[in-house]
C-alpha cells in the first residue's frame, strides 16, 4: 500500500517572522497583504483572538481596540520564498520522492520505506530545530487522505503533530470521516459543499460512500477521484517535477492614487518585468499578453473605472522588451484621464516552451538571438546582484506608487545589508 506524507507549516509566513523575533513568540502575530490593507497570516494566538483570515487590518484594531496587543507586519515576500526553499531542502532528504505543493507544503512519498509513522515524527522534531519552523505532517494511502490527516494533526491541539490515517481499520477510518465536514475535504470548494450538503452528502464518509457514476454526473470526474482516494484508491500521482504554469501574472495595488499615463506605465513595465523573468525561469514563451488597471471600488466618493485588455504577439517571446512595448500599447488603449488609479496588473498568456515556435518567414533572426542573449545577461546580473539591478528605463527609478510596506521586517536572509546580527 502507500504511504503519503503531506508536510504543513504552521502559520508559514508568521512563524517565518517569529524566527528571528523571538521576542513575538507566544504572541499575536498577523501579516498583512500588499499596502498592509489585510491579514494575510495569523499566528496561533491571533487567531485565539478571533482575527479572520482576509479581514481588514483596520477593523481589527478598532475591533480590539488595544486591549488584546497584536504585532502586525507587512508581507515579507523574500524572507518567506528563502525560509521555503530551506524547508523543502531539508524535507527532501527524508523520502525518495517530493510534489512541493506551495510555499509551505509538500508531498513526500514514503511508500517502501521502514516506519513511515518514525520518519513523520524525525519530520516534525528536525524541521524546527534546523529551521525554527513548526511543521505537521499527515500521513495516508493517498494525497487526499494525507492532506486531510494533515488538517486533523493541527486541529489536535494536544496530539504530537503528526495524524496517520494509513494504518487506521477501515472502521476507524470511517469513524473519523464521519466527524468531518464535506466542506472541510481538499479540493471541495464552498459552493460544490454547499450542494453537496444540500443533496444530503455532509461528511466526508458520506462522500466516501457516495455512487462514482452519481458524482461524475452531477459534479465532475474530479470530485468522483477526490470520492476514491477518500476510499484509499489512488488517483493522483506524487509529481516529482512541477508543471510549468500555463500563465504567469503579476499585479499589485499602488501605495498612492496614480492618474498619470507615465506613471502608470512605470508599473505596468515593472510588472512585466517580473513575470518574464519567471517566464525565462520556465524556459516559456509567451503568445499573447493581458493588460488591466482599476480604481479603488471600495471609495464610493470617487468615479470608477476597470477595464482590461489581451494582446496577441506576432509571435511567441520572453523578450521583455517585446512583452513590455506590447503591454504599454494596450495600456495606451486602456487608459482614461480624471480616474484616480488604485492597481494595475499584467498576464502573461499562451505559454509554450522556448524553441517550439513557429517560424516568422519575416522575422530577423539574430535580432532575435542578441536579445535572447541580452536577456540571459540580465538575469545573471540580477541573480547575482539582487532583482532590480539591471531593469528597463522604463520602469522608473524611485517609483513613489510602489506599494506601501510600512511595517516590513528585515530582509534578514537575502540581504547582505539587513542579516541578523547577534550581539554577546
Amino acid at each position: 500500500m502507500a504511504i503519503l506524507a503531506l508536510v504543513d507549516c504552521n502559520s508559514f509566513y508568521a512563524s517565518c517572522e517569529q524566527v528571528f523575533r523571538p521576542d513575538l513568540l507566544g504572541r499575536a502575530v498577523v501579516v498583512l497583504s500588499n499596502n498592509d490593507g489585510c491579514v494575510v497570516a495569523r499566528s496561533r494566538e491571533a487567531k485565539a483572538l478571533g482575527i479572520a483570515m482576509g479581514e481588514p487590518w483596520f477593523q481589527v484594531r478598532l475591533r480590539l481596540d488595544g486591549a488584546r496587543p497584536v504585532s502586525a507586519l507587512s508581507s515579507n515576500y523574500a524572507l518567506y520564498a528563502d525560509m521555503s526553499n530551506r524547508v523543502m531542502r531539508l524535507l527532501a532528504r527524508f523520502a525518495p520522492r517530493q510534489e512541493v505543493y506551495s510555499i509551505d507544503e509538500c508531498f513526500l512519498d514514503l511508500t517502501g520505506l521502514a516506519d513511515p509513522s518514525a520518519i513523520a515524527h524525525g519530520i516534525r522534531a528536525t524541521v524546527p530545530r534546523w529551521t525554527g519552523l513548526p511543521v505537521c505532517v499527515g500521513l495516508g494511502p493517498t494525497k487526499t487522505l494525507a492532506k486531510l490527516a494533515n488538517r486533523l494533526a493541527k486541529q489536535d491541539a494536544d496530539g504530537d503533530g503528526v495524524c496517520d490515517l494509513a494504518t487506521l481499520s477501515e472502521v476507524d477510518l470511517d469513524r473519523r470521516l464521519a466527524e468531518i465536514p464535506v466542506g472541510d475535504i481538499w479540493g471541495v470548494g464552498p459552493r460544490i459543499a454547499a450542494r453537496l450538503t444540500a443533496l444530503g452528502v455532509t461528511t466526508a464518509l458520506a462522500l466516501k460512500q457516495a455512487d462514482s457514476a452519481w458524482l461524475r454526473t452531477h459534479f465532475s470526474v474530479v470530485l468522483a477521484r477526490t470520492a476514491l482516494e477518500l476510499r484509499g484508491v489512488p488517483c493522483l500521482d506524487v509529481e516529482d517535477v512541477t508543471p510549468d504554469k500555463q500563465q504567469i501574472q503579476c499585479s499589485r495595488s499602488f501605495g498612492m492614487p496614480v492618474t498619470t499615463f507615465e506613471t502608470l506605465g512605470e508599473a505596468v513595465t515593472t510588472y512585466v518585468a517580473r513575470a518574464a523573468e519567471k517566464l525565462r525561469a520556465q524556459q516559456s514563451e509567451a503568445g499573447m499578453v493581458s493588460v488591466m488597471i482599476r480604481t479603488n471600488l471600495f471609495r464610493s466618493d470617487e468615479p470608477q473605472y476597470s477595464n482590461s485588455l489581451v494582446l496577441p504577439l506576432r509571435e511567441p517571446a520572453a523578450d521583455t522588451r517585446r512583452l513590455a512595448r506590447t503591454a504599454r500599447h494596450g495600456l495606451r488603449r486602456l487608459y482614461r484621464p480624471g480616474f484616480r488609479y488604485a492597481k494595475a496588473g499584467v498576464a502573461l498568456l499562451a505559454l509554450s516552451p522556448a524553441g517550439e515556435r513557429q517560424g516568422d518567414l519575416f522575422g530577423d533572426p539574430g535580432r532575435r538571438d542578441r536579445g535572447e542573449r541580452l536577456m540571459a545577461v540580465m538575469d545573471r546580473i540580477n541573480r547575482s546582484y539582487g532583482r532590480g539591478t539591471l531593469v528597463l528605463g522604463g520602469a522608473g527609478l524611485n517609483k513613489p506608487w510602489a506599494m506601501r510596506q510600512s511595517i516590513r521586517s528585515p530582509h534578514y536572509t537575502t540581504r547582505w545589508d539587513e542579516l541578523a546580527v547577534v550581539r554577546c
